[in-house]
């Protein structure tokens, strides 16, 4: 709508491209138990914890559905962890995996995992378990409510039954950093050029490391917690990759992280919205960027 007054308002819309930050869908991965009860139903978990689940969910997902509605065509697909005005961002041309909508392939990998239709084109596990989830997210941010409806009917229809419970924002991080009782959440972290400033979320001792988090000072102890081999290995290569001087070998380890995170999708990527600007035309020297803005080059504006 601002765009159609530009000329009447005497301003210009700048587009800085993808926002910097994520959001994405997460499943708990925590295998471990509390006080002899698992933090997560051992049913749940063990779908949770097939890459071919995950990696299902993500076909699953129609996400230029998502740009086009919830965002009004002003977003692009997002696809890592890492920003795409980062000079470290692998590109799906130099590697980079990504997952576009297609359902068919959903159910195929979902299939080839052990899971299967009824009658009813729902789906169940081996087991003959109806294979539903919860997906949380904070009531007070109605986009990501928006979001999080459209995945609860993307998914409905490779079979799988979401129950999306938007809550309290406080009630959201106490279960995400406390008491660990979750399945699947919607949320969103942010971002910038250097990928070190996400290694919280990435070390398998990190207190952002939500996935699969381990117990925080003070807080129960977890008994039985695992730790896969693609985790520690990301955890390691941003260890490596905060140690290495060199420029070329720095992108290559966050090239790698980047091509685990999302073969293995601890976190579904979703969308960036774009990154725009209203500036006043008498404003002259602009240079908008999601990451300055528009006074990042202030020395060099003028007004007219």
């Amino acid at each position: 709508l601002l765009k159609r007054q530009e000329q009447q308002g005497n301003f210009t819309i700048d587009n800085g491209g993808p926002a910097y930050g994520t959001t994405f869908i997460s499943f708990n991965l925590n295998q471990g138990s509390r006080n002899g009860k698992p933090l997560v139903d051992p049913i749940k978990s063990r779908w949770f914890n097939t890459v071919e689940f995950r990696q299902a969910v993500a076909y699953g997902i129609d996400r230029q559905t998502m740009i086009n509605n919830t965002f009004r065509g002003l977003g692009e697909l997002q696809n890592s962890p890492i920003s795409v005005q980062s000079p470290y961002y692998l590109t799906p041309e130099q590697g980079l995996p990504v997952y576009e909508y297609n359902p068919d392939k959903a159910r195929k990998l979902l299939i080839s995992a052990g899971f299967q239709y009824n009658s009813q084109q729902q789906l169940l596990d081996a087991e003959g378990n109806r294979v539903r989830f919860v997906l949380i997210t904070n009531a007070e941010n109605n986009t990501r409510q928006a979001m999080a409806a459209q995945i609860k009917q993307d998914l409905s229809k490779i079979g799988i039954q979401v129950d999306f419970n938007p809550i309290a924002f406080g009630t959201l991080v106490d279960k995400l950093s406390n008491t660990l009782d979750w399945e699947c959440y919607l949320l969103g972290f942010s971002g910038g050029n250097e990928p070190n400033s996400g290694s919280n979320v990435w070390s398998v001792e990190g207190g952002l490391h939500s996935f699969n988090q381990k117990p925080q000072p003070s807080q129960p102890a977890i008994q039985g917690r695992q730790v896969a081999d693609w985790e520690q290995k990301i955890s390691e290569l941003y260890i490596a990759a905060a140690q290495e001087l060199e420029q070329p070998k720095r992108k290559e380890l966050y090239a790698e992280t980047q091509r685990l995170t999302q073969e293995y999708l601890p976190m579904i990527y979703l969308v960036n919205p774009l990154s725009l600007a209203a500036v006043r035309n008498r404003l002259q020297g602009v240079e908008y960027s999601a990451l300055g803005g528009v006074t990042w080059n202030i020395q060099e504006l003028t007004v007219e």
